[in-house]
């Protein structure tokens, strides 16, 4: 039993895409997989999706503008799905939680069936806003720490993501698994005319900076237009483009109009995935110069779609590219470290082709969602082997 907020064609951030891949590699590999997850427009409230079972659940529909109230109602909608499902087609073996948005949904399933439960920490409230500031923020950390708590194992996806969750929560080294996100290269590799697809964008002679992802402060997008001011002053000939949307996006328009450089700017909004993969493949380089950062699902997805990336040495980035080998890395927060390494890549072809044709060697061998499934797949493994002889088999 898969437990998420978000799976398609509900996507507000990238767990969506991992619920996705991760739960229809498992089944390949011979789980029974069923999610269960938020209703959204018009998609089906039960779904076999090729061979993967997902049950699309509504909020009680109890009004509130509270986030955390609704989450509540997410969440007692998702253990009356759990319960149906229970009783109707017998226990399961390994409940499978997704950050702390169902942390109320695992922890009454786990107990009521006495199932063991496994958890995957996404991201921290802490690390997000590095720090605990609020009493929101005091009340989403604390709904972490008791899913990291009841869970038998939890799975992090960097190294990085395992000392935070050590350090934050308290849990214990064995208790961690590292499984990192995945890729799904074929869908990068789509077939379609880039030269048309990329004058919309630019002229000919100009290089395209790509950006994709939420607008937000962890995520670093106020330095890389900072860094674009520096780029454009010392070559006219590139265009930023930028994807995704959040708080930030008015705040970043109004500064690159004060700063004059409006014109080497596209913001295109939210785009779906088959326009994103197009962008990997006609930019000359993706940026993503986050403050905070887990892992860095769309570097991965970069490179997998053979663009050079540049990152920030922070968290998960850190460690999935290697400077001058797979990517480069710029100093976290610096926009002229930033700069420099778009110069540097942006006008120097034989650089950018070694670095994704590296880049491309270390997805296949690492980041497949065949070798994330199957390492999840022996995490449950082990859970089951531990939880025998005891009230939890």
């Amino acid at each position: 039993m898969m437990l998420s907020w978000e799976y398609p064609p509900r996507n507000v951030g990238g767990i969506s895409d991992h619920i996705y891949y991760l739960s229809h590699e498992l089944n390949k590999l011979g789980h029974e997989v069923h999610v269960i997850t938020c209703e959204e427009g018009f998609a089906a409230v039960d779904e076999d999706d090729k061979g993967v079972y997902v049950h699309r659940v509504s909020p009680f529909k109890i009004d509130t503008g509270d986030f955390t109230k609704w989450v509540m109602h997410l969440n007692y909608a998702m253990i009356q799905e759990g319960i149906k499902l229970v009783t109707r087609g017998g226990r399961f073996d390994i409940i499978h939680a997704h950050d702390w948005l169902c942390a109320y949904s695992a922890k009454v399933l786990k107990c009521s069936f006495n199932t063991p439960m496994v958890c995957t920490i996404h991201a921290t409230e802490h690390g997000r806003n590095g720090g605990i500031r609020n009493e929101m923020q005091r009340y989403i950390s604390s709904a972490e720490w008791m899913l990291t708590y009841e869970a038998w194992k939890v799975v992090a996806c960097s190294n990085y993501m395992r000392r935070e969750v050590n350090n934050v929560f308290g849990a214990t080294w064995e208790k961690i698994w590292i499984i990192p996100n995945g890729v799904d290269e074929e869908s990068l590799q789509i077939d379609f005319d880039l030269v048309p697809f990329r004058r919309q964008l630019a002229c000919d002679h100009e290089k395209i900076v790509f950006f994709v992802g939420r607008h937000v402060y962890e995520k670093g997008i106020h330095i890389l237009a900072e860094a674009a001011k520096e780029v454009t002053n010392r070559s006219g000939n590139v265009k930023f483009v930028i994807a995704g949307t959040g708080p930030m996006t008015q705040e970043i328009k109004n500064w690159v109009n004060r700063n004059g450089i409006e014109n080497k700017f596209i913001f295109t909004g939210y785009v779906d995935s088959e326009t994103k993969n197009k962008l990997y493949r006609v930019a000359d380089a993706a940026v993503f110069p986050s403050i905070y950062e887990p892992f860095g699902i769309v570097a991965l997805e970069a490179m997998a779609a053979k663009c050079p990336v540049i990152v920030s040495d922070v968290g998960g980035l850190g460690e999935l590219v290697e400077h001058k080998k797979t990517g480069l890395k710029a100093y976290a927060g610096s926009k002229n470290s930033l700069a420099d390494n778009i110069i540097e890549i942006l006008w120097n072809d034989k650089m950018g082709n070694t670095l994704s044709d590296n880049a491309m060697k270390v997805v296949k061998e690492k980041y497949s969602w065949n070798r994330v499934a199957g390492i999840t797949s022996d995490m449950y493994k082990m859970v089951k082997e531990e939880a025998k002889g005891t009230e939890w088999c």
